[in-house]
């Protein structure tokens, strides 16, 4: 992949709001995981804006392979309720989408999930079938795949090797 279709995947014009993000961190109740506090962000941010998008992809920073990750999208920014998570400045972090929902596609879409595969976590989200395959990991759809792509083309920018797809965990989110 070259760095023009890094690019395009990265969706660099769209810039991280780090005041907002930890604003909206703090409203949020302890969620599972990144998939859970993005879509608790969305929610919690949905009746100001209503135009608020839960995305799904990956995060690439220095010193990791590609983190699947998960945030939302305003018109005018990027608001990440993880970030206090991640440890890392706007400067540090490049994102990597592959599904935007909105919230009302979200909630369908997690409601399925839970109906179809109650022994399963409704997040993340997959996309469409067939799925592309990672190694052992399943990663989802192309667009899912594009961008797990483009975030490892990233990640060998710092060189690094791409290595496995990272999630980020309970512990991962101490604040300690």
């Amino acid at each position: 992949m070259d760095k023009s279709e890094v690019d395009k995947i990265q969706f660099n014009d769209l810039r991280l709001d780090e005041v907002r993000s930890n604003q909206v961190a703090k409203k949020i109740k302890k969620s599972k995981g990144p998939f859970e506090y993005a879509m608790a962000a969305a929610i919690a941010l949905e009746a100001e804006h209503p135009d608020v998008q839960y995305v799904q992809g990956f995060v690439v920073f220095a010193g990791s392979p590609p983190v699947e990750h998960a945030w939302v999208e305003l018109d005018s920014c990027r608001i990440d309720p993880n970030l206090r998570f991640l440890k890392k400045t706007a400067e540090e972090l490049f994102y990597f989408s592959a599904h935007h929902l909105t919230v009302e596609d979200l909630k369908e879409t997690v409601e399925e999930a839970k109906e179809d595969y109650p022994e399963d976590d409704p997040l993340p989200i997959y996309g469409k079938m067939p799925y592309e395959y990672y190694g052992d990991v399943m990663l989802g759809d192309k667009p899912y795949q594009d961008a797990y792509e483009a975030a490892k083309a990233k990640s060998r920018e710092f060189d690094r090797p791409a290595g496995p797809v990272k999630r980020l965990t309970k512990q991962d989110q101490s604040l300690d």
